[in-house]
């Protein structure tokens, strides 16, 4: 287990041995079985909104109800929503599907994305409505392939899907930034994640994030989410800092320092609930999946209506 705060997602890791331990095998058989049950639920719920809306039917049907596969309809999905006139969705839908089939962490960190903003979100009504309509969760899907271009060399065709996310999706993230599965951005609008920024594992991020640099340093520059993390709205964080596993940053905080495990960081500029000194540890292991952004408020003197 790594000290307490460090991230404990590695994205590039991958098993030195060629053939799959009886572990690995394990695991693998119930991730697919985890997707598959997800996918024939997801494939119901269109079902049933086609019953209920006939207008969406044959969009439902193109989108969900044609395919075989979660991968072969976020493919199909992401495709179209991220054509151009030179930027052929044909082109897009292979890329993504030969990505997609080629990794299967990449389907297995997707599953983890629906079902955070299914549980998270009480607005997302089903899964096949977040699969379909939340960008957040769609640009997360198109980085993860832009970075798997990234980390093949293939950086011209990482770019260019990155710029076509940001045009499509006003969400703006580095090809080469290292994000972790089950992750939630909530509205998402805005975001702005760089390139050498890490987010580990279940952690929640709102709208107009910035995980930033400095300036016009090189290198290592931007900041370290780690896992559990919650990040509220319009939050600012700037250049190479760690942010610990289960902090909070509270909406429109400016960080720019470190901030320890699971404790509170709020106002620009942020500052520790509890006091630098001694700051207050919360008790949640996982404040991104909780989503409690308000605890904190009884014990912050300074808060005045």
């Amino acid at each position: 287990m790594p000290p307490a705060g460090e991230l404990q997602h590695s994205p590039e890791k991958q098993s030195s041995n060629t053939q799959p331990s009886e572990a690995e095998a394990i695991f693998a058989a119930a991730a697919d079985a985890e997707a598959a049950g997800l996918w024939i639920q997801i494939k119901a719920e269109a079902h049933h909104d086609a019953e209920e809306e006939p207008a969406l039917a044959s969009y439902l049907y193109s989108t969900i109800l044609s395919h075989s596969s979660l991968e072969r309809s976020i493919s199909f999905h992401l495709g179209n929503k991220l054509c151009s006139s030179t930027l052929l969705s044909t082109l897009l839908y292979d890329l993504f599907l030969n990505t997609f089939t080629s990794d299967p962490s990449l389907r297995n960190a997707t599953v983890a994305d629906l079902r955070a903003a299914r549980v998270r979100d009480p607005a997302c009504i089903s899964f096949s409505q977040c699969l379909l309509n939340y960008k957040g969760f769609l640009a997360i899907q198109a980085h993860r392939v832009s970075h798997k271009l990234w980390t093949q060399s293939r950086k011209p065709l990482a770019l260019a899907l990155h710029s076509r996310v940001s045009d499509v999706f006003a969400v703006d993230i580095h090809p080469a930034a290292r994000i972790g599965k089950g992750i939630l951005l909530d509205h998402a609008t805005g975001v702005v994640i760089g390139e050498t920024a890490v987010i580990g594992n279940n952690v929640s991020i709102l709208h107009h994030v910035t995980l930033g640099g400095t300036g016009k340093a090189c290198g290592d520059r931007h900041p370290k989410i780690g896992d559990g993390c919650l990040i509220g709205a319009g939050a600012t964080i700037l250049g190479n800092v760690k942010i610990g596993a289960g902090a909070k940053i509270g909406a429109g905080s400016v960080v720019l320092i470190d901030i320890p495990p699971r404790a509170t960081a709020v106002g620009n500029p942020a500052r520790l609930v509890g006091g630098k000194e001694k700051p207050r540890i919360h008790d949640e292991e996982c404040p991104g999946e909780s989503m409690d952004h308000t605890s904190f408020i009884s014990e912050w003197s300074d808060y005045i209506i």
